[in-house]
């Protein structure tokens, strides 16, 4: 028996689960503040974990742990990576890396009418950006993610032999230029716009092993704090 402990904080959830070969022994979804609109992966990512591992019977029932390693938040995916490299150190438990797009597409594609049709995955990168990746019906990888802006990604989309079925805050985000491109937007109530955190520890139960350090995050641009200093530097020397 195989128990993965799987997170994301790539997006603005803090999603955790615990799976036993295929079973769901515990899972939560932490939203942003409700106040503020920030996400609280920091204060809520270890707290979630706790109580999954616990539900499971403990660390010693646990044989790995899968993280997603975006596209998403800088911040979001340094929280969340950092912490399973010092889990994995500190238990001695082997870590696997899943891209958030990849967890996306394959809710999509178990919806009802798949695996026929592909599956979009697309994440808000705000800037009137977008994270995105195209997988096939059998959840091959058509397109690795990439960043592109609404018209950039509508245009690769519209030139697509079959429609694909979109999920992700990106798709609905976009909604209007996805649907003229051609795509079909999943009702914007519908679970798979958000990553699902046992979806991520059945694909991390047939990933490749690495060491900690060898799990990097897929960042596609450089964060916004980078960009804003250099344009302060610029602007002290202009």
């Amino acid at each position: 028996m195989t128990a993965v402990l799987g997170f994301d904080t790539a997006t603005a959830d803090t999603a955790v689960a615990l799976v036993r070969d295929g079973e769901v022994l515990a899972e939560s979804v932490c939203g942003p503040d409700p106040d503020s609109g920030r996400p609280v992966h920091a204060r809520a990512l270890l707290v979630a974990i706790d109580r999954a591992v616990a539900a499971g019977g403990g660390w010693g029932a646990t044989d790995r742990i899968a993280v997603g390693i975006g596209p998403g938040s800088f911040t979001g995916l340094r929280v969340g990576i950092a912490a399973a490299r010092a889990l994995a150190r500190g238990r001695g438990l082997p870590l696997v890396g899943v891209g958030t797009l990849a967890v996306l597409a394959d809710g999509l594609l178990a919806l009802d009418g798949g695996p026929h049709t592909p599956a979009l995955a697309v994440i808000d990168a705000r800037r009137g950006q977008a994270f995105a990746a195209l997988y096939g019906p059998g959840g091959d990888e058509v397109w690795p993610p990439f960043v592109a802006g609404a018209d950039e990604l509508c245009e690769r989309v519209a030139g697509l032999p079959s429609p694909p079925v979109a999920g992700g805050d990106g798709s609905l985000r976009f909604r209007l230029q996805l649907e003229g491109a051609g795509a079909v937007v999943v009702d914007a109530e519908s679970p798979v716009h958000r990553v699902s955190a046992r979806r991520l520890c059945v694909l991390g139960a047939a990933a490749a092993v690495t060491r900690p350090g060898g799990v990097q995050p897929i960042y596609l641009r450089r964060p916004d704090a980078e960009i804003w200093r250099e344009r302060q530097r610029g602007a002290s020397h202009g």
